[in-house]
This record gives C-alpha cells, structure tokens and sequence, in this order.
C-alpha cells in the first residue's frame, strides 16, 4: 500500500456492524471515517471494532504505533465526542464557524 491511500476495514458478526476508513502518511494514521450502525451503538461494538484498528491492523503497517488522528463533527454529533476520549483519543484542536443566516 502507498502512502495517501485510503483503506476500508469492516467489522461483522452475522452482518456489517462498523466500517473504519483510514490513510496513512509518514508518521500519521488518519482515520477519516469510523461508523457503527445505529443499533449496535452504545454495546461495545465501537470500542471492540477500534481496539482491533490499534492491536491488529495498524501493527501490520506500523512498527510503531504512529499519530492517529480523528476529527468529529460537533454539531448533531453528541456521542461521538466522549466515545473517542473513552477509547484514548485527547483533544487536539477546536474549530469555530458561524453559519450563514
């Protein structure tokens, strides 16, 4: 795999319940998109799903556990937030808008 290209991980049981979709770059994983179904929120399947990101696909890619780096939306996004702290993610920065209107 080249670096800059995006990859896509995807969790199941019986079906899909979560997707990951990374790049690499240098020193960096950057996580551009982590979703688990609607249903399956709030049961384990997120911290489970982003648990085998770190200890067995990124290992294959890494040696050392690079950056990982996520952004979340705030707005319409409430869960999301503390779900990343709880998985060890810090804040890294905050980004201010105003909308039109």
């Amino acid at each position: 795999m080249r670096t800059g290209e995006y990859r896509v991980v995807i969790f199941s049981d019986i079906e899909p319940v979560a997707h990951a979709v990374f790049r690499t770059d240098k020193d960096l994983i950057y996580l551009r998109q982590f979703f688990v179904r609607a249903d399956r929120r709030r049961t384990g399947v997120g911290s489970a799903a982003f648990a085998i990101l770190r200890q067995e696909v990124w290992p294959g890619i890494w040696p050392i556990p690079p950056r990982i780096m996520v952004e979340a939306l705030c707005r319409e996004n409430d869960s999301s937030i503390p779900f990343w702290r709880s998985v060890g993610l810090k804040d890294y920065c905050l980004t201010l808008e105003i909308m039109p209107g």
